[in-house]
């Protein structure tokens, strides 16, 4: 069963915040696809800048959002360095 993108982020997103994290791994993926997008691949970002884009996203509880980035292999770290390493890039 193919999962409807823009269904997810209409229903997990409001005015480009997270209402909340969906239970099911699918569509948290598809959410945090989203999310990870406006990091630029290549540029190696402090946990201090990491935090204050999740932030904006979702105030609530941007550390889980961190970790599920880096669980999913979305973004990786290093020495308090993070960069992205997955999603899709607009060409």
């Amino acid at each position: 069963m193919e999962i409807d993108r823009d269904k997810v982020l209409r229903t997990f997103l409001a005015d480009g915040r997270v209402v909340r994290l969906p239970a099911r791994a699918a569509k948290r993926r598809i959410l945090l696809e989203h999310i990870v997008s406006v990091f630029e691949p290549g540029v190696r970002y402090s946990e201090r800048e990491v935090d204050a884009v999740l932030r904006a996203f979702y105030a609530e509880d941007w550390v889980s959002l961190r970790r599920y980035l880096v669980d999913e292999r979305l973004m990786d770290r290093e020495a308090g360095e993070y960069w992205r390493i997955g999603g899709y890039v607009e060409v």
